[in-house]
């Protein structure tokens, strides 16, 4: 699951961050960070344009807007993943090339960047309603149109059932190395059921190793590891991992993580969204790294429409290959306009 800090119940990354947590609760070796009195510097955006945030019932939910609205493109709406260092700085290559074309909104996840960090529960419900809102709050500005809209990794979960809950809002969906294909589907819980452990969040939120074990997680050398792993190479992206390092040191960054790593933002019935899905979806990811696995996809290749891609990469083609990946995902966009 990509990107940045990627683990997962029954991943052998994620039993190994566990077990390092419970044997070095207090780590601080070199390499580790360690919580300091003195506050953080103010979080950098992370794409060009204007940031801007509005209130809502979920609290303060922030994203960037670039690009002219005098288009007749549709407005593009980025969801960046979720993870421990999540950002929208892991959909910049896409914001940036984009906003030449069309108004690009690239909006901030509760939980993560400069929306609403507080202390509370984390679901994918959460996540679901807040793309929810950040439609509305696009077509506040641009009238009733429908978005075209992309995610990345498990986000790709909630803007699926955004759009099935909501299809007269989103032109097409595009979905970037998601999650619910791999080896234990197909997932087809009760409706709105999610795989949270309570035993699991309440181990990772002791007091005893709570932080330390965010911090363990986020260190400079966990996180440069885990985007190898989501490159499967050495060559990731340097931007993205000082970005990385810098957002996990706001404070209330690691509220929406333990409830990440706890399952309470998987859906155990995706793959049932999935399938009621009406508008053209894209389903992209790489061939290396340690998320490849997304086997399931072949139940939907029968599925008019539905289409795919496959690129020689890693989980984020978009910033490895990004000419291929903006040629392919034109050429969905454009073969929806048939």
């Amino acid at each position: 699951m990509p990107p940045a800090i990627r683990i997962r119940a029954g991943n052998p990354v994620y039993r190994s961050a566990v077990a390092l947590a419970v044997a070095l609760p207090m780590a601080t070796g070199p390499g580790c960070a360690t919580v300091t009195s003195s506050p953080s510097p103010p979080l950098p955006d992370a794409v060009s344009g204007e940031r801007r945030a509005f209130s809502g019932r979920l609290g303060v939910l922030s994203y960037y807007v670039a690009g002219s609205q005098a288009t007749d493109a549709p407005p593009l709406l980025l969801v960046h993943s979720i993870n421990a260092a999540g950002s929208a700085y892991e959909v910049r290559p896409l914001h940036e090339h984009y906003r030449a074309q069309r108004t690009v909104y690239s909006m901030e996840l509760p939980g993560f960047g400069h929306s609403d960090r507080s202390d509370r529960n984390y679901s994918a419900r959460l996540m679901t309603d807040a793309i929810l809102e950040m439609v509305e709050e696009i077509r506040r500005r641009h009238g009733p149109v429908a978005v075209d809209a992309l995610a990345l990794s498990l986000s790709s979960e909630f803007l699926a059932r955004a759009a099935s809950e909501a299809p007269d809002r989103f032109r097409s969906l595009a979905l970037v190395s998601p999650t619910g294909f791999d080896k234990r589907a197909p997932w087809y819980g009760p409706n709105g059921s999610t795989r949270g452990k309570r035993w699991l969040y309440n181990t990772f939120t002791v007091g005893l190793w709570s932080r330390p074990f965010f911090d363990f997680l986020t260190s400079r050398r966990s996180v440069r590891f885990f985007l190898e792993k989501t490159w499967g190479a050495k060559n990731i992206d340097e931007g993205l991992l000082e970005y990385d390092l810098l957002t996990t040191r706001d404070p209330g960054a690691h509220h929406a993580v333990y409830y990440f790593v706890s399952g309470y933002l998987f859906s155990a019935d995706i793959i049932r969204v999935y399938e009621a899905l009406p508008m053209p979806v894209w389903m992209s990811h790489g061939v290396r790294g340690d998320f490849t696995d997304y086997r399931h996809k072949a139940a939907f290749a029968g599925r008019p429409n539905w289409s795919f891609d496959v690129f020689q990469t890693g989980a984020l083609p978009h910033f490895e290959v990004p000419d291929v990946f903006f040629a392919r995902y034109d050429a969905f966009l454009q073969q929806r306009e048939r």
